[in-house]
């Protein structure tokens, strides 16, 4: 009996773990997501481990599961959808504001027409946006931002087909789901009652968007300095002491063993620490949205340039490095490689291009950060060596 019990309970605190994974990679979850079911099943329990170790809020419906995270900092530039530029991001909120307004369907050419009326107001005009759907660029922007609501669950494709919409020879039919549209937002309260909030301030109005009452007692206080940790240690590839301030510091370094065995513990994670700082790393990969790439010119040129840094922190020099630096880095590589590397690599310029997103890469796992025209190795790419690489015919075919 007593065996059977302790199967019982291993194969609960399993499927505790896997609900928990699954809300932290997908904190907006619909009914048809294969982990919903145990989502259901466990919602008392992590609504409270949830509420308990981060301030986090769960919901859970019968259409949905909402994890209401909030960022421990709003002006994170690693963070966002990829692919996304300024102009895909505007088109996204008033995407949504004009599907607020729709019935229970809509079509992607209705919604470029209300989009180019939206555009029109003298408030983004005044900014230089502009959105007429002229240019193909134009189109394409608007089907990502659909795909997007797309993978998101607030539309469903019924018929059509968005390439067809682009090329101008078709159209797409979507249905609206209005409760999933309902529980996008994160904040407590929706952007039309921050008037006068933020003076214009982007800032101010994000962090009015996200801001949380906290009582002034010692002990909510600490509370409140712990739930900011552990979201940035379930949020972000890695904490470093000194990316903290004086309060944060000073708990974390008594701190951390314990809250991250429990944040490891609940997600299946391993902690790693180090004089540094300290992260929860996924040995699976499931968790990671910004993972190093692994094949082609572009996976290659990354990791070179992060032992590159990495070779230099190793040999005592932390000091910047100018960006001329790491594009002829990337120039001696591109040649270095010509045989396995795209042919595109080898043309003028394209040193530039491979370093630039060698250090998006770089940057958004929290290895090196940007300062003008200089880069910064950060301690933890320390952590990458390149190993021997595996030539495969088939990676040289997709990536000519």
């Amino acid at each position: 009996m007593a065996a059977i019990i302790d199967a019982r309970s291993r194969e609960i605190e399993e499927q505790r773990e896997r609900a928990l994974r699954a809300l932290l990679s997908r904190p907006l979850m619909t009914a048809d997501h294969r982990v919903f079911g145990l989502v259901r099943a466990h919602a008392d329990h992590l609504r409270d481990w949830l509420a308990r170790e981060c301030g986090w809020v769960l919901r859970v419906e019968r259409e949905y599961a909402r994890l209401l995270k909030r960022p421990a900092d709003v002006m994170d530039s690693r963070r966002g959808t990829a692919g996304f530029n300024r102009n895909r991001y505007v088109l996204l909120c008033l995407a949504l504001a004009v599907i607020e307004r729709e019935e229970v369907q809509t079509t992607l050419q209705r919604l470029g027409e209300r989009l180019i009326a939206e555009a029109a107001a003298p408030e983004l005009a005044a900014t230089g946006f502009a959105f007429t759907l002229d240019k193909q660029t134009e189109r394409r922007d608007l089907v990502q931002v659909c795909r997007l609501l797309l993978d998101l669950g607030i539309i469903s494709r019924v018929a059509g087909d968005e390439q067809a919409y682009i090329n101008q020879s078709g159209d797409a039919l979507y249905d609206i789901h209005r409760p999933m549209l309902s529980a996008l937002l994160a904040g407590d309260r929706g952007p039309s009652a921050l008037t006068g909030a933020d003076d214009g301030d982007c800032e101010a109005r994000l962090r009015a968007l996200v801001a949380e009452n906290v009582p002034e007692s010692e002990g909510a206080q600490r509370t409140a300095i712990r739930h900011r940790l552990a979201r940035r240690l379930l949020d972000d590839p890695v904490v470093y002491l000194d990316e903290l301030d004086a309060e944060e510091r000073e708990y974390f370094s008594h701190q951390r063993g314990a809250m991250c065995h429990r944040l490891a513990t609940a997600t299946g994670l391993t902690a790693e620490h180090r004089a540094e700082g300290s992260a929860l790393v996924d040995e699976t990969g499931d968790l990671t949205d910004a993972p190093l790439p692994q094949q082609g010119t572009d996976a290659h040129a990354t990791l070179l340039l992060a032992e590159f840094l990495a070779t230099r922190m190793r040999a005592g020099d932390e000091s910047p490095v100018p960006h001329a630096e790491i594009t002829a880095f990337m120039r001696a590589a591109a040649r270095d490689h010509r045989k396995y590397w795209r042919k595109a690599a080898q043309e003028a310029g394209a040193e530039r291009e491979l370093a630039s997103a060698a250090l998006n890469h770089l940057e958004a796992l929290n290895l090196v950060s940007r300062h003008g025209e200089t880069v910064r190795p950060l301690p933890a790419v320390c952590r990458f060596r390149l190993g021997e690489s595996r030539v495969q015919q088939q990676d040289l075919l997709a990536d000519l």
